[in-house]
Order: structure tokens, then sequence, then C-alpha cells
């Protein structure tokens, strides 16, 4: 058993390198087409989004509550509410779902 957590480590270590290494060895040049750059710029807005989501559905009691305040933030956000308005609106509608269910 203990080997194992050797050969998961040197793996690990090898993948984590191998991600940071990799683009710095092969890429020396400013890159100039369009679609990898526009993949690129967006590359951590989509990281950001996807460890944000399950985490504002999951963190309440009930998913139900965190989904209808992800829509209701999501609302607000688009119609052009501040980032305190949209946070105290998500707070106000986990706080009243979680009280009606």
């Amino acid at each position: 058993m203990t080997h194992e957590i050797y050969i998961y480590i040197a793996v690990m270590s090898a993948v984590t390198i191998a991600i940071r290494i990799l683009p710095l060895t092969l890429i020396r040049g400013e890159i100039k087409n369009r679609f990898v750059r526009s993949f690129l710029y967006y590359v951590p807005y989509v990281t950001l989004a996807v460890m944000t989501f399950p985490a504002i559905v999951h963190s309440t009691q009930s998913e139900l509550s965190g989904a209808l305040a992800l829509v209701f933030g999501i609302a607000a956000a688009w119609l052009g509410a501040s980032l305190f308005k949209v946070a105290t609106l998500c707070c106000v509608v986990v706080f009243v779902t979680e009280l009606l269910i």
C-alpha cells in the first residue's frame, strides 16, 4: 500500500510538471492564431465558473435553494445590479427558500 502512494505522487508530479513546462518549451513566440488567442483568453473565466457554480448549488442545505439563488443572481447581474445587490439578493433567496422548504 505504501509503495502505491509513491507511484501516485510521482505520476501527479510528472503530470503537473508536464502541464507547466511543455507550453513554455513548445510556444516561444507570440501566438497569432485568433482562435487560440480567444480560447486562451476565456480559460480563466471558464475555470472560475466551473469551480464556483457547483459550490453555489451545494453550499446550502437544499440544492433547490442554491439553484434558485444562482438563477436570481444571474438575472440580477444581467439586468445591471451591482455585486453587493446580487449577493444580497442571493442571500435573501436562499433564506426565504430554506424557510419555506
